[in-house]
C-alpha cells in the first residue's frame, strides 16, 4: 500500500503530508480542500501514466482549470511555481513528480518523474529492475531452471519488483463520484474502464460477472445488497440486444406476478450500493482509488453499515481507498483501534492553507460515558465544523 503522500503548491494545498491507511476517511467543512487532496493524487497518477492532457485529467475526476489556478494562489509568485507530489512506502520515497506549465494558452503540463532518486518513467524503472538481474533473456532462463541459484534470483527479483507494486496501484488511481443519471440509465463505458468516474460502464461489468467463472463475485454483490431491506435478487437478462441495458431487480414485497422492475424504477440508494459493492468486489477495478462524498443519497444508519462492509471488502480484496464525507454517521463505521482505518479532519488554516489532523479514538472523560465519533464531531470535539454558524 501507499503509506504517505506529500503535496506542495496544488490549489488550496500549500504544503501537506498525509499518512494513509488501507481505508482513509476525510471529513471537514465545505471548501476545506478534501477534494483537492484527491485531485493531487490523481494528478500524480496521470503523471505516472505520462498522460497529462486535460481530457485524461477530467476522466480521472480532476476539476481542470487554467494552469496558473491549479497552483496555490496564496502568493502571486506561486502561480508560476511547480507542483510537487511524492509518495512513500516504509519511510522510503518511491515515486515523486514535479509538474511544470508555462501558463501560456493551450499549454500542456509536463512532468519530471522520479523513482527513488532516479528520474525515469514507470516503464524505465521496471526495466532497471530487469537489467539489474541480467536482462530479460538471462532472467527468463534462470527462472526456468529449478536450481538453488534460480530460487535466489527469483527471490531477489520478486523483492525488487514488489517495491513497485504501490506505484503500479497509483497508476490506476481514479476519483469516483457516482451520479444518479449515469447509474439509472446505465450509460455506456467512458474513457476509463471498466468503471467511469460517474458510474459509466456498470452494466457491462455486471454482465461480465454473469459468466460462470465470475459467479462467486456476482453472488457476493447480491449478498451485500441485502443491507437494503426490500432487496431480494437481481438478474442481467441474457436475451437483450447489444443496444439494450436492463437489470431485472426483485423486491421481496412485490406480488409474485410483478416479480421484478428495472434500474430506472429503483431508488438511487440501491444503485449507489450496487456501484460500490461492484467496485470493491471486482478484480478488474483499481486497487487504489477514492470516492468523493461516499454518503451521497444514503440514510445515516446505512452509511455506518456501508463503511463497515467496505472496510472488510478492502481488506479481503487488497484495495486501498480514500473516502470524503460530510456525514458524521460515516465515522461510526470506522474502528480506529485498527491502524488500517484512519480518520482525518481537513480544515483551512488562518492563512487559508489546507491542513489535516489525524483523529484517534476519543477517550471518555472520567465519570462519563464513551462518546461515538459522530457525536464527538457534532459537538465540535474533533473540529471540521464551520465556525460561523
Amino acid at each position: 500500500m501507499i503509506r504517505e503522500v506529500r503535496i506542495q503548491n496544488y490549489k488550496s494545498i500549500q504544503k501537506l503530508k498525509l499518512e494513509l491507511g488501507r481505508v482513509t476517511v476525510l471529513i471537514g467543512e465545505n471548501g476545506c480542500g478534501k477534494s483537492n487532496i484527491l485531485e493531487a493524487i490523481a494528478l500524480a497518477s496521470a503523471a505516472a501514466n505520462d498522460k497529462l492532457d486535460n481530457e485524461f485529467l477530467a476522466a480521472r475526476g480532476i476539476r481542470v482549470t487554467e494552469p496558473r489556478l491549479m497552483r496555490s494562489a496564496f502568493e502571486k509568485e506561486n502561480l508560476t511555481k511547480d507542483i510537487s507530489i511524492e509518495f512513500r512506502q516504509n519511510d522510503q520515497e518511491q515515486f515523486s513528480c514535479i509538474l511544470q506549465n508555462d501558463n501560456s494558452p493551450y499549454s500542456q503540463w509536463v512532468s519530471k518523474n522520479f523513482f527513488g532518486n532516479s528520474e525515469a518513467s514507470l516503464k524505465d524503472a521496471i526495466n532497471l529492475v530487469i537489467q539489474k538481474h541480467g536482462g530479460r533473456d538471462k532472467l527468463k532462463s534462470l527462472l526456468e531452471e529449478e536450481t538453488e541459484l534460480s530460487e535466489q534470483v527469483f527471490s531477489s527479483f520478486k523483492k525488487d519488483a514488489e517495491s513497485f507494486i504501490p506505484i503500479l496501484h497509483l497508476n490506476e488511481f481514479i476519483i469516483y463520484s457516482p451520479e444518479n443519471p449515469a447509474l439509472r440509465t446505465f450509460e455506456k463505458e467512458g474513457q476509463i474502464q471498466p468503471l467511469g468516474i460517474n458510474g459509466e460502464g456498470l452494466f457491462k461489468l455486471l454482465n461480465f460477472l454473469t459468466f460462470d467463472k465470475n459467479q462467486d463475485k456476482l453472488n457476493e454483490i447480491k449478498k451485500k445488497l441485502q443491507l437494503i431491506d426490500w432487496f431480494k435478487d437481481f438478474e442481467v437478462p441474457q436475451n437483450l440486444s447489444a443496444m439494450q441495458t436492463s437489470l431485472q431487480i426483485t423486491d421481496r414485497y412485490l406480488d409474485t406476478d410483478l416479480s421484478y422492475f428495472d434500474q430506472r424504477s429503483s431508488n438511487e440508494g440501491f444503485l449507489f450500493l450496487l456501484f460500490y459493492f461492484t467496485l470493491f468486489i471486482s478484480e478488474l477495478t483499481p486497487q487504489f482509488f477514492a470516492i468523493d462524498n461516499i454518503d451521497a443519497s444514503l440514510n445515516p444508519r446505512l452509511c455506518r453499515r456501508l463503511i463497515q462492509e467496505l472496510v472488510e471488502l478492502a481488506k479481503k480484496n487488497d484495495k486501498q481507498v480514500i473516502f470524503t464525507t460530510h456525514n458524521p454517521a460515516v465515522l461510526d463505521g470506522l474502528d480506529l483501534d485498527d491502524d488500517e482505518q484512519r480518520l482525518f479532519v481537513i480544515y483551512r488554516s488562518q492563512l487559508g492553507h489546507t491542513k489535516a489532523i489525524r483523529i484517534l479514538k476519543p477517550e471518555p472523560l472520567e465519570g462519563q460515558e464513551p462518546v461515538s465519533l459522530s457525536e464527538a464531531f457534532l459537538r465540535g470535539y474533533i473540529g471540521g465544523l464551520p465556525e460561523n454558524f
